[in-house]
């Protein structure tokens, strides 16, 4: 059975060099929470007291400040990092998007970096070489395949990257916000993909600040907020919480289609 199940968990980061707190302010704007000041080596304490339950076809958002823990949370999800207190225990294959440019070489070509990339995400060679046209045909990147990464453009990575990741049948998938520089009709292109691999997925956790994705994708919802799972709810309550109005006022109208709601719907 596909889960996670964490326990009290915490996630405590040592800084045993920490003659400044400027480099204090830079650890602690990567991985959320707050410096601890119990000890004579200052610690990170980057979550504090995670319990949480995740079961196959659950589909939550995480939200809160830059900083807040989002990203350090998936990160314990995914077993990357083990917690300081508490337990967490996994179950299933893990598909770990946080970074489109990981397991990406600048020297070799656009379809080695198919391969490498989908190793990298979980799938086996034979897998990615069955997905190599389907790919190609969405990155419409043509002959650049055949070159080396660092002829790309910023936007023909950022295609190559979601072609690979949109590609995969993950049991888990984590998800952390990372579509950028690509126009606008082939971002609503890869949000079409992106959809059906949500879909095929067997739990999602995705962390964002885009509602319209949000409430695509996801239908519960945590808000982060110095490390702390301050609530959890539907997502709608949660993002009415966390700012302060109903998120489908923000909403593009394609979006209210797609999930079937009307405008006058939008405070119910």
């Amino acid at each position: 059975m596909i889960s996670i199940d964490v326990w009290n968990a915490s996630v405590d980061f040592p800084i045993f060099d920490a003659k400044t707190r400027s480099l204090k302010k830079k650890v602690l704007g990567k991985v959320g929470g707050k410096i601890g000041t119990d000890s004579k080596v200052p610690v990170i304490e980057a979550l504090h007291d995670i319990t949480l339950s995740v079961k196959d076809g659950d589909r939550i958002g995480l939200v809160g400040h830059n900083g807040a823990g989002k990203s350090t949370l998936l990160r314990l999800l995914s077993g990357i990092y083990e917690p300081t207190r508490g337990t967490a225990r996994i179950n299933g294959r893990v598909a770990p998007v946080f970074d489109l440019g990981v397991g990406m070489d600048q020297e070799i070509s656009g379809y080695e970096n198919i391969i490498i990339r989908g190793l990298y995400l979980g799938m086996t060679r034979k897998q990615m070489e069955k997905r190599i046209d389907d790919i190609a045909d969405f990155t419409e990147l043509g002959d650049y395949l055949s070159m080396p990464l660092r002829t790309y453009s910023t936007g023909m990575r950022v295609r190559l990257a979601l072609g690979v990741v949109t590609s995969i049948d993950p049991e888990i998938l984590l998800l952390d916000e990372g579509i950028g520089a690509v126009d606008a009709a082939f971002l609503n292109k890869a949000r079409d993909r992106l959809v059906d691999l949500v879909r095929r997925s067997g739990l999602l956790v995705f962390a964002s600040h885009q509602d319209d994705l949000l409430l695509e994708l996801c239908t519960s919802a945590i808000w982060m907020d110095e490390g702390r799972m301050k609530m959890h709810g539907s997502l709608r309550e949660v993002l009415t919480a966390y700012k302060g109005k109903d998120p489908f006022e923000n909403v593009s109208k394609e979006t209210l289609e797609r999930l079937g709601e009307a405008p006058a719907m939008s405070g119910d």
